[in-house]
This record gives structure tokens, sequence and C-alpha cells, in this order.
């Protein structure tokens, strides 16, 4: 029997990849077809993405993976969250998307807090505080020159599966990141709406991942070069939901760490917690694969290491990250930060930024590179424990064990730091659990894999490699 192959898109703020997930038999295995770079740019006075060029890119990874498996049935698209793309009334892009990292929204946090209080959106959309929200995005977006035009919102998974498609719908994980989804019915908000003066047929309908969108536009599969019957399903377009799909849990008592730019900390439930503690903890329950809630903390993440390497490399200094990590390994432990610091958020000279962070909190501050990366990678570690520590609490549940997954889980020092700070073992892998989870989503949707959530995850990680680690005393 021929293998059954599923292709994921999964665009990061830092890069992309097209990756062809292939089932055969028992046998399951991931390739990647095509890697492409990634980065907001400055262009009319802001941070924006180059979604244009970011469709050809994947139209080209799709193209070489029609070449090399051309029985392949579908496709799921995800990217990160929050931002969006705004369309006229012919469906055409008005300007390349806003960066969440951009400051715009720095005057209009108020403004929204004025009109719907912190406690009463908590209470709606159960999210964490991020000044960076969809939410606040649109109140900046209200007073600029192209609202008049504006017909529809597309969040950017949804946008590349419109321009894929020409169906135009939101996928509900990506938009539980909007701040606009009502967290316990999982329709929007139109209380939040009203008060927020968004108007609803600005909104896309809504489907859940495992929708077959549609067939691909005739002019997309010319741009492809081979007749294909693939198809355009939803999977859990916010790459958080696919990446939590994807861990190879095979207990339910685990907490889970996404290590990407930024870190995603938090628990899998069934239901969401909207106590004061939560909102104080700041902690987001966001919509999962199968209607579960993702009860979490945003933190910060490898965004620090990325913007130091990019520091060094502009001053002439260019560090190899692996030789860095290897030698931060052999260092004592030293100065610990907050990641959660604003002043990390836009970019910056960040390895002077982490020094001050640790000279103002009495601390010796981080000189060479490899002490930089020690710093980050603790400073990581401890704000993960914390973390966990604090999602058990305020759900009353325990914790037994830690995923950690996403790119930071091939840095040994990560895994062992996490470990030894949360005191619990750490099961680092897949790397790829995003892409796991968007092709486990398609796959279960087109009949190639359980139904069940549990039985697929089994599967994963019975053919994915893991490596634990087991906490030591400090």
């Amino acid at each position: 029997m021929a293998a059954r192959v599923f292709a994921a898109v999964d665009l990061g703020a830092s890069g992309g990849r097209v990756m062809a997930g292939i089932i055969d038999g028992e046998h399951l295995s991931l390739r990647t077809v095509h890697r492409f770079a990634n980065g907001a740019r400055a262009a009319d006075g802001r941070l924006r993405w180059p979604m244009v060029a970011l469709f050809d890119e994947v139209i080209e990874g799709l193209r070489r993976l029609v070449l090399e498996f051309p029985q392949v049935e579908s496709v799921g698209i995800d990217t990160w969250g929050v931002d969006y793309a705004l369309l006229d009334s012919e469906g055409r892009l008005l300007a390349e998307p806003t960066s969440y990292r951009d400051e715009r929204t720095a005057t209009v946090v108020d403004e929204v807090h004025r009109r719907v209080s912190p406690g009463e959106l908590f209470a709606s959309n159960g999210l964490q505080f991020l000044p960076f929200n969809t939410i606040y995005q649109l109140e900046d977006e209200r007073r600029g020159d192209l609202w008049r035009d504006v017909a529809s919102l597309a969040l950017l998974p949804d946008l590349i599966g419109f321009w894929l498609t020409g169906s135009l719908r939101t996928e509900r994980t990506n938009a539980s990141t909007t701040g606009l989804l009502d967290v316990r019915s999982g329709e929007w908000s139109q209380t939040l709406l009203q008060r927020l003066d968004i108007p609803d047929a600005l909104l896309p309908p809504l489907v859940s991942p495992g929708v077959v969108l549609g067939p691909l536009h005739g002019s997309v599969r010319e741009r492809l070069g081979e007749e294909t019957g693939m198809v355009v399903t939803t999977v859990g377009s916010h790459d958080t939901a696919s990446a939590i799909a994807g861990v190879p849990a095979t207990g339910k008592r685990f907490a889970y760490v996404a290590a990407g730019t930024w870190s995603l900390i938090g628990l899998e439930l069934d239901e969401p917690v909207l106590t004061a503690g939560a909102q104080e903890a700041n902690f987001s329950n966001e919509r999962g694969v199968d209607d579960r809630i993702c009860f979490l903390r945003n933190t910060g993440g490898f965004w620090l290491v990325q913007e130091s390497l990019r520091a060094w490399a502009e001053r002439g200094d260019e560090q190899d990250l692996d030789r860095l990590l290897a030698g931060a390994a052999d260092l004592e432990r030293g100065a610990v930060i907050d990641v959660d610091d604003p002043a990390f958020v836009p970019p910056g000279p960040m390895p002077e930024l982490l020094a001050a962070a640790a000279t103002a909190s009495g601390q010796s501050a981080p000189v060479t590179p490899t002490q930089t990366i020690r710093c980050v990678l603790d400073s990581l570690a401890d704000a993960y424990a914390a973390t966990v520590r604090s999602s058990a609490a305020l759900a009353c549940t325990e914790v037994e064990m830690i995923h950690l997954i996403g790119g930071g889980a091939q840095t040994p020092l990560l895994g062992q730091a996490t470990a030894d700070a949360a005191g619990l073992p750490v099961t680092a892998g897949p790397v790829e659990a995003t892409a796991w989870g968007n092709v486990m989503v398609q796959a279960r949707a087109h009949g190639a894999l359980p139904a069940s959530l549990e039985e697929a995850r089994a599967i994963v990680a019975h053919q994915t490699e893991l490596r634990t680690y087991e906490p030591r005393c400090r």
C-alpha cells in the first residue's frame, strides 16, 4: 500500500518550513522539503511581515513537495498568533501585516481598558494580558488610514489558506489569541465586539481543526507545476496549539514547555481556569485541538538568544551558536534575570540589555558571549519551573513530568537546568512537535491515524527520538 502524505506549512517569526508527513503502515516520519527565513522589516514607519514574499516561499515548498510526493492529500498551515492582515471588499491585501513587536499599541492599551476593564476582559476571553494582543492592535488600527477600506480581517494562517483556496475562515485555536473569542463558548464575543466598536462583519466565520477548507485554486495548481488533488485542511493553526497536540504524552499529569522564539508553558485542561489568581498570575486559557484548553503563560524565549547573535554579528563579532552552547555548559550557573522584562520584547542591543538587567538586580553581569548564553538558558529554566508550579497550583492538579518541545528541546543544558529547577523529570522532544501536531490533525481528519488524540500521541511517542533528564540537587 502506498504511503500517505500530508504537507505541513509551519511559519514562525524567524523562519518557515514546508514539511512532508509520511505515514507508511505503522511507520511515521517527517521530511523537510523547504526552509526559508522570516523577519519583520521596517516599512512605512511600522515593523511589517513580508507576507507576499512568504507566500511565494510556501508555494515553492509545496511545488517541491508535490514533485517528490505527487500523492500528497492535504496541507495544513500554522503560524504564530495575534497578528493579522486587513483585506478590502475584493479580498485584496491593504498593507503588509504589522508585527506584534511593533510598539504601536503602547498608547492605546489604556483606552481599551477604559471601555472594558482588565477583569472583564479576562472573564470574557480568559487571556493573559499582553500589550500586543489583537484587541489592542485593532484599537490602534481603528485610528489609521486603512480602517475605512477594511472589509475582512484574516489571521495569518487563514490568510495563507485564503490565498490557496479562495475560502476565508478563522480557525478557532488562533482566534483564541485575539482576545475576541469567548473563552467558554468558543464563539466570537458579541459583547466585546460591540464595546470595542469592532464590526461583526470584519471577522470571518469560525471553523475548528480538522475541517477541509477546500481544494487549491486553479492558479495555485498551475504554480505548483503538477496536477494535484491536494486540499487545505484546518489544523491547530496557532503554532502553539499544533505543538501541544504533538506532545508525545502517554499520561495525563504532564506540563509542557514549547520553547521557541517565545516560550509557552502550561497544562492541557478540559475547562478554563478563570479565577482571580489565574488573572493575577497572567495566565491564558487558549483553545487547543479537540476544544481542549491550553492553560499557559507566555514567557521570554530564544528571542533573547536570536537577538544577541544578531547584535554580535552587526558588530563584526559573529558567533557560532553550537560552540556557545557547548561553552555555556562548561560554566557554573551565573546571573539569572527576568525573561519577561518588557525591555527584551522589541529588537535591540540584547547583550547590553541582559547585562543591565543582571546589574540592576545586584548580580554580576555576563560579559562574554558564552556567559550571556548561560545567563539566558538558566533564566529560561527558572522561569519554566516557576510557571509549571504556578499552573499546577492554579489548576488544583499535580504535575508528574515536563515535556520540553520545539527548538529548545535540542539544547541539553536547557533540559537539565529545567529538570533541576523544577525538581521533575523532563522529556525533551520532538523538536518538530508543531509539524507533528499539524500532520496528526490532518491525518486524523482523512482517516490515516486514530481519531483519539491520545492514541495519535502514543504513535508519535514511539516514532520519535526523546531524551529524559532527571532532576539533580543544586
